[in-house]
């Protein structure tokens, strides 16, 4: 019998609980966060709607629902799908995480290193917790992207693991919250390398756990 993502969110919750996760603080005011739990089934995340659906699920759980939240992934118009870039579908900015720091002023420096504010410290969960980094057991910095570090599509084959709906074949490009652990290349936020597939333990196997980032659009 399957376990829906609201099921797993609310148990995450309370196993934060005792755990010592931070308060949740100024979370109305939050347009930014990391995913404190993926969909459980790898890549496959139901699409860009269904990632979506997942974002505002999480946010409605810390009373931040009241906006419109995107999930922060490309896609390349796998199988005749519609090609995304993840910097256009997630409005104009500013952004702030559950503490109200902001993490980038506009689109321009959310893509720039040194303009964007998103390290370990500030890639905070909707609940105000950090995403366990290289060194933290178990490591979970890999995020779910499918995006270069300017924010658009990869360009590589199959680099969204057929758009968010395979649990099995493709690659995903992953970044990295704490913005380490890539010896050989980019340890962006958005951007660093590509993931061993797309099932659940190989997301596990490289330092995941199947999370992606989400923003809100700023109405008006």
């Amino acid at each position: 019998m399957g376990i829906s993502v609201k099921s797993l969110f609310v148990a995450a919750l309370a196993i934060g609980a005792f755990a010592g996760w931070p308060a949740q603080t100024q979370t109305t005011d939050m347009t930014f966060f990391a995913t404190s739990v993926g969909g459980g089934d790898g890549a496959n995340l139901g699409g860009l709607e269904g990632a979506d659906a997942h974002c505002l699920n999480l946010a409605e759980a810390v009373g931040a629902g009241a906006k419109t939240w995107r999930a922060y992934l490309s896609t390349q118009g796998v199988g005749g799908g519609e090609a995304v870039n993840a910097r256009d579908r997630i409005g104009t900015g500013p952004w702030h995480n559950a503490e109200g720091v902001e993490i980038a002023a506009n689109v321009d420096a959310l893509h720039t290193e040194g303009a964007n504010n998103i390290q370990k410290s500030t890639a905070l969960t909707e609940a105000g917790g950090i995403v366990n980094g290289r060194g933290d057991s178990p490591n979970q910095h890999d995020m779910l992207t499918g995006t270069q570090q300017d924010g658009m599509a990869g360009t590589g084959e199959n680099q969204t693991c057929d758009d968010w709906t395979s649990n099995g074949a493709g690659t995903a490009i992953v970044g990295h919250t704490d913005l380490q652990g890539n010896t050989r290349g980019l340890n962006l936020w958005n951007y660093s390398h590509g993931s061993r597939g797309c099932s659940q333990s190989n997301l596990v196997g490289t330092g995941g756990a199947g999370l992606f980032y989400c923003f809100a659009i700023r109405e008006g």
